[in-house]
C-alpha cells in the first residue's frame, strides 16, 4: 500500500461532494481515500445547502477558500486553476438522483471520478456516463468496496485459477433489519431520500443492497447473466419501495445464482454472505466476519483460510489488499480503501504514463455500474410481469 515510488511523488488531491451533516458515508470516503497517504482532500461541497456544505468543511479538514457551496461551484472553480493546484478526482457521496449530474459535470471538466452506487438511477444515463468516460480518458471507480476485502481477493483468484472446478451455483444474501426502527410518519436522521423513488430510483432494498451482492457475486466468479427473474415485496408499513426480495439470474454457462436481500429482518445488522458451489469445491465467506474464507470439498475435511499475508497459502491477491499482520482484523474501511488504491494507480498512470510499483487487481468501474443499473431496471420488471424470465441484455 505505500506510495513511495508512485510515479507521480505527490498525494493525489481529492474532492467530496456530498456526505455532511448526518452522512455516515461522506467519512468512509474521507478515511478511505487517505488511508495510505497517497490522497488528500483538499475541496468539498458537503451539502446541497450551501450554508450547510460550508459549515461542515472544517469537519473533514477542508480549509475555508476551497469549501464550496455546490457542486457546481467546486467544479467551476477548481477547473480554472493551474494543474499543480487542482483537483485530480472527485468523489460524490450523494443521493443517487444526483449522480449523473455531478459525474457527468466531473468528466467534462476532465476530473477522475469516484461514485457511490447505483451508478444512476436508469440505464440512459448509466450509458452516458459510460461514453463520457470513454471520450475523456478519465477514471471511474464506483464503490462496491466488498470486492476490496483480501479475502474475497483470495477466493476470486481461487475461482479464476481453477481451484473450484466450474461454477455451478451461487448464492448471496445481504440482509439487515434497520427499517423496522423507522416508525411510520417519521422521518430517519440520515438517508431519508431513500424512501422516495423520484430521489432513489426505481427499487428501494434490491437497488441500494442488491446490487452489491450482484456486483459481488460477478467479481467474484466472473460469470455474465444472461436471463433474470424477480420477485420484490414491501413488508414495512407506509414503504413506497421494496424491502425484501429475491433475484434468480441465469449465467452464460447455466449456472444460476440467487440473490436475497432484505432491510426489515429483525435484529441483523449488515449480513453480507456468498456461497459458490464448483464441481471440485465450495467456498463461503461472511461480511460480518471478513477475515475468514471456508473452503469445502466432498470427503475432505472443512479448510478455513485466515487473513494473513504472510502465510504460504495466502495468494497475492489478498497479500496486495492487506495492510496489517494476520490477527490483526482488518474490515470496511480498509476494503473500501482498498478500491481507492486501485483506482489511484490507474489515476495515476493517467498523468504520467507510468504504471505504479503495485499489483493492481480489477477495481469496480463505469461499465460494472452500467450492470449493475441494469440488473436494478430488470428486477423491477419482471416483478411487474410476476417474475417473468427477462433478458439481462
Amino acid at each position: 500500500m505505500s506510495s513511495i515510488n508512485d510515479p507521480l511523488n505527490r498525494k493525489l488531491r481529492m474532492a467530496l461532494i456530498g456526505g455532511g451533516g448526518n452522512a455516515f458515508i461522506g467519512r468512509v470516503h474521507a478515511t478511505a481515500a487517505t488511508l495510505d497517504n497517497r490522497a488528500e482532500l483538499i475541496a468539498s461541497a458537503l451539502s446541497s445547502n450551501p450554508e450547510k456544505a460550508r459549515e461542515a468543511a472544517p469537519i473533514f479538514g477542508v480549509a475555508a477558500e476551497r469549501a464550496f457551496g455546490s457542486f457546481t461551484e467546486l467544479i467551476d472553480q477548481e477547473s480554472c486553476l493551474s494543474e499543480n493546484e487542482r483537483i485530480d478526482f472527485v468523489s460524490i457521496a450523494t443521493p443517487n438522483y444526483t449522480h449523473f449530474e455531478i459525474a457527468s459535470a466531473a468528466l467534462q471538466a476532465g476530473f477522475n471520478v469516484v461514485c457511490d452506487k447505483p451508478m444512476t438511477v436508469d440505464c440512459d444515463q448509466a450509458d452516458e456516463l459510460v461514453k463520457m468516460t470513454e471520450q475523456s480518458g478519465a477514471v471511474f471507480a464506483l464503490t462496491h468496496n466488498y470486492t476490496g476485502y483480501p479475502l474475497v481477493r483470495q477466493a476470486r483468484e481461487m475461482i479464476f485459477g481453477g481451484e473450484l472446478g466450474e461454477v455451478q451455483a451461487v448464492r448471496v444474501n445481504y440482509i439487515q433489519g434497520w427499517l423496522r426502527s423507522v416508525k411510520p410518519g417519521t422521518t430517519p436522521a440520515r438517508g431519508a431520500w431513500k424512501a422516495d423513488p423520484k430521489k432513489n430510483g426505481p427499487s428501494g432494498a434490491m437497488g441500494d443492497i442488491g446490487t452489491h451482492a450482484f456486483n459481488l457475486a460477478r467479481y467474484m466468479t466472473g460469470l455474465v447473466p444472461q436471463e433474470i427473474s424477480c420477485r420484490l415485496k414491501t413488508l414495512a408499513p407506509d414503504r413506497q419501495l421494496d424491502d425484501y426480495g429475491h433475484a434468480l439470474v441465469r449465467c452464460s454457462n447455466d449456472s444460476l445464482c440467487m440473490i436475497t436481500v432484505s432491510q426489515v429482518t429483525h435484529g441483523r445488522l449488515n449480513d453480507l454472505s456468498i456461497e459458490i458451489d464448483g464441481t471440485k469445491a465450495s467456498i463461503f465467506w461472511k461480511q460480518e466476519d471478513p477475515n475468514q474464507l471456508v473452503l469445502r470439498q466432498f470427503g475432505q475435511p472443512m479448510q478455513i483460510f485466515e487473513r494473513d499475508p504472510a502465510a504460504s497459502f495466502t495468494n497475492e491477491a489478498s497479500r496486495a489488499a492487506s495492510r496489517i499482520p494476520g490477527g490483526h482484523p482488518e474490515g470496511f474501511f480498509e476494503a473500501f480503501a482498498n478500491v481507492y488504491a486501485d483506482a489511484f494507480d490507474d489515476m495515476i498512470a493517467r498523468v504520467t504514463g507510468v504504471p505504479t510499483d503495485r499489483q493492481s487487481t480489477s477495481y469496480p468501474n463505469v461499465y460494472d455500474g452500467r450492470e449493475g443499473v441494469r440488473f436494478v431496471e430488470k428486477c423491477v420488471a419482471s416483478n411487474q410481469q410476476t417474475g417473468e424470465w427477462l433478458n439481462f441484455d
